[in-house]
């Protein structure tokens, strides 16, 4: 039997992108869920990893003063951290629908290769507040055919 994610509130990967970008600093914390080797091949540029399989040790690092939207490869198990987070107390946090393959077909700025020293805040070795900080963009998806 397939199982579905559950309901939660979502958005769409140009909303995700609009919401990142928007002016002001209340700008949102994007948290992927995937595992590290999925982070590492490509991701959502700003993205910090919280491996959905961290979560249970890792939310208590997460700002409840910022809204947080939840991405990972096609939105199942982002919407399954998404209503973790909520179970746990958390107003504003929303699920990216489509996740990471909808925002790479977008052409949405990306990353690739391993996380820069002290930004995506892998969720394996430290789980320090430090920890969750957003590396720069670097890449659209024109970029694939010069690497």
């Amino acid at each position: 039997m397939i199982r579905r994610a559950p309901r939660v509130p979502a958005v769409d990967v140009l909303e995700a992108h609009r919401r990142l970008t928007g002016p002001g600093e209340a700008r949102p914390l994007l948290v992927d869920v995937r595992e590290p080797d999925e982070f590492v091949r490509v991701r959502a540029a700003g993205a910090i990893l919280v491996p959905l399989g961290t979560l249970p040790d890792r939310w208590r690092h997460l700002p409840r003063d910022r809204s947080i939207l939840v991405i990972c490869a096609t939105g199942n198990r982002s919407a399954s951290a998404t209503a973790y987070l909520l179970a746990a107390g958390f107003r504003d946090v929303a699920n990216v629908e489509g996740g990471t393959v909808a925002w790479y077909r977008a052409g949405l700025p990306w990353r690739s290769g391993p996380p820069r020293p002290g930004g995506a805040g892998v969720g394996g070795r430290s789980s320090a507040p430090h920890a969750l900080r957003a590396e720069p963009a670097e890449g659209q998806r024109r970029d694939v055919a010069r690497r």
